[in-house]
């Protein structure tokens, strides 16, 4: 059965709350069941998904997303951006 856009930010929102992977100057970093996402935390809204900013801090981390699928999504938390597989 597919997962619904609900059923997947609920999904999100609950990861969302476990100690993250790690930071950078955008984002905060999670594994969640689903893939890898992204947290934006700076104070000001991109217009569009940062993806281009997503992929290069993803490597001061040390995940390399070039090759991920990505989408967005919008939860009570902020943007976040998701990379699987």
């Amino acid at each position: 059965m597919p997962m619904t856009s609900t059923s997947l930010n609920s999904l999100l929102e609950e990861s969302l709350k476990e100690p993250s992977i790690g930071e950078t100057g955008h984002f905060r970093w999670h594994a969640t069941p689903v893939g890898i996402a992204a947290l934006w935390q700076a104070n000001n809204q991109p217009l569009t998904p940062p993806f281009k900013d997503a992929l290069k801090e993803g490597l001061e981390v040390g995940l390399d997303l070039s090759r991920e699928e990505k989408e967005f999504h919008q939860v009570s938390l902020g943007l976040v951006l998701l990379f699987h597989s």
